[in-house]
């Protein structure tokens, strides 16, 4: 397996998978281009040690071949825009049109081509249509951690096409720089704070953080599926019924493991989902009929915000309520702040998982933290210890 720092790229086209899965509005703008500034060190390595430059990429979920609301095409400018020179785009991937402009790129020269889910060959991972994107290049570079979990086409098998002239990108270095610090060579006291709607989502990464943290703290919707478990009353709040046995045995490894799990003392209830609800605070056991939890009360957020700034290695993922909603965001704030103010002491954070990034970015926290993860799927799986295809056709190179 080849860097990206010392592999020599001049007078090479290098094909690069990039994640430009990014969200447009109905007037085909973007509106967070944050995955497209997280490419740019890598076409900037690239372009300046005299290569040229193939970007591929999905965009959406194109169903039945090409179509219009998907193309590529409206990133075209933007990026251009950010690389400060003009940006080709081939209308096909491995098409005509892909084949002669990627034949005729000039050291220095940028092509995008149009979205590879428009054929169906790229999520099935079929190898001909891995090999066609291959013949366009003369050397493949993966800096799509966000979908390096799927064995599709463009992310795993066309790695088989460069045996000695595949790598990774910066960005997904990074991640596994991130990643591999947290999950190998973590400072202690080490926190993990699990937040979202589902324990099943979240099952496996807490059984694995189960082995290396000090301290997990709960919030979000998961939360009530342990009080539950427990014997407290929830109310209306959400809750996996069939996981109550599954939630009382983690705290029971816990317990044996000397790992603390906390979870929320009192709660914000509100009387429906809707941020203009009637709320009220109670104790976290003490849910009443009708009445939803929406947030962690006061005296967690207190609790909570001790604990993440006496810790050394901070993992974040997922929300402690519905932060979406500016009446019940309080305990993701109150945490992100934390986690910030922590990390300014020293310690070393990484977020992760999309929630947390949209809060992150929301709060304008993503430079107080020391990373942010691109991947939610990828991230959690690679924390889970799951080989991700995208990574291992490189790694095993």
């Amino acid at each position: 397996m080849h860097n990206i720092e010392s592999y020599n790229f001049s007078g090479k086209k290098a094909i690069i998978r990039v994640d430009f899965n990014v969200p447009l509005n109905k007037n085909k703008e973007i509106t967070d281009d944050t995955r497209i500034r997280a490419s740019l060190p890598t076409i900037e390595r690239v372009l300046a040690t005299g290569g040229s430059v193939i970007l591929m990429s999905h965009l959406g979920r194109p169903e039945n071949g090409p179509e219009e609301k998907y193309s590529m095409r409206p990133l075209v400018a933007p990026l251009a825009k950010l690389l400060n020179r003009e940006v080709k785009f081939a209308d096909d991937c491995i098409g005509e049109s892909a084949v002669r402009m990627s034949a005729e790129l000039k050291a220095g020269e940028v092509l995008m081509l149009e979205n590879l889910r428009f054929y169906k060959e790229e999520s099935k991972g079929k190898v001909e249509f891995a090999q066609k994107l291959a013949a366009l290049a003369d050397c493949y570079i993966n800096d799509a951690f966000g979908t390096a979990h799927r064995a599709h086409a463009s992310t795993t098998i066309i790695a088989d096409s460069f045996p000695n002239d595949s790598m990774f990108g910066y960005l997904i270095d990074g991640e596994l720089t991130a990643m591999d610090n947290v999950l190998y060579n973590a400072k202690h006291p080490f926190t993990a704070i699990l937040g979202g709607a589902k324990v099943s989502t979240k099952i496996t990464i807490i059984n694995r953080m189960l082995e290396r943290v000090d301290n997990i703290l709960i919030g979000g919707g998961m939360t009530y599926t342990f009080i539950k478990a427990m014997g407290g009353n929830i109310g209306n709040s959400l809750v996996e019924e069939d996981l109550l046995d599954v939630a009382r045995d983690v705290l029971k490894q816990a317990a044996a493991k000397g790992v603390k799990i906390y979870l929320p003392v009192d709660q914000l209830l509100a009387d429906k989902f809707d941020n203009a609800a009637n709320t009220k605070v109670t104790a976290i056991n003490d849910g009443e009929e009708n009445w939803l939890g929406v947030d962690i009360g006061k005296e967690t957020i207190k609790l909570y915000c001790d604990v993440i700034k006496n810790s050394a290695t901070i993992l974040w993922n997922g929300p402690m309520g519905v932060f979406e909603m500016d009446n019940f965001k309080a305990g993701t704030v109150e945490v992100a702040l934390s986690i910030a103010e922590a990390t300014k002491n020293g310690a070393y954070s990484l977020v992760g998982g999309g929630d947390s990034v949209a809060a992150i970015n929301q709060f304008n926290l993503a430079d107080k933290v020391s990373y942010v993860s691109t991947g939610g799927g990828a991230m959690l799986e690679y924390l889970e210890g799951l080989v991700l295809p995208g990574i291992k056709a490189i790694r095993g190179k």
